[in-house]
């Protein structure tokens, strides 16, 4: 079991968050390490696994489609979201699509930027319901550069997953970026990765 030992207060949430499904809500704190492979030809592939190491899902890049595109997938490489960048838009939005669809009537949830010009990082995201936008739904906080971010419920200080850099000997001589986070109990796990997807993306493109 991935369970976490860690001093971090994790308040039960009242409601289970589950946002991809509530097969990915556990009731203890949830300990994720994602490794981003660096030394690769094919962009933005990742692997997830649990404090043991075993692979709970991949997410790998579509090379020559139009647009940035990821797809999230299982341990058994069954695709679960469609991560996709909305073009044209200021603000990066991404969008999310359950299984490989790119149908909106398949949208789960976007994220964007709070502002054009950040300082610290900061996300909005909108579940698909949500069409007003005028609260987000779910706030992602922290500097990207050290790898230390919280997801908030809402516009709220409530927080339901951290994030930290995990600095190893292997990160180093492999080029591997390797962080940890900190999933709290009934929160779905598979929406806070494909959140970190996003948000490791709209960072690293800064330059185009």
């Amino acid at each position: 079991m991935a369970e976490a030992q860690s001093s971090y207060p994790y308040p039960p949430m009242a409601n289970p968050v589950a946002v991809i499904s509530p097969q990915y809500c556990a009731p203890y704190p949830v300990d994720l390490t994602i490794v981003r492979k660096l030394l690769t030809i094919t962009e933005g592939n990742f692997a997830v696994t649990d404090v043991n190491g075993n692979i709970m899902f991949k997410i790998k890049g579509k090379i020559f489609s139009l647009r940035d595109r990821r797809i999230l997938l299982d341990s058994a490489d069954n695709p679960i979201l469609t991560l996709q960048q909305k073009i044209l838009t200021a603000h990066r939005r991404w969008q999310v699509f359950r299984g490989q669809s790119s149908d909106p009537k398949d949208l789960l949830f976007s994220v964007k930027k709070s502002s054009l010009i950040q300082f610290k990082t900061e996300l909005d995201v909108f579940l698909a319901a949500n069409t007003k936008e005028e609260v987000c739904d779910f706030k992602v906080k922290g500097s990207w550069l050290e790898r230390s971010c919280a997801i908030h419920l809402g516009n709220t200080p409530t927080i339901i997953a951290q994030m930290h850099r995990k600095h190893s000997v292997q990160s180093v001589v492999l080029g591997k970026d390797t962080f940890v986070v900190t999933v709290y109990p009934n929160v779905d796990y598979a929406f806070i990765v494909s959140l970190v997807v996003v948000l490791e993306e709209i960072n690293e493109d800064r330059e185009d």
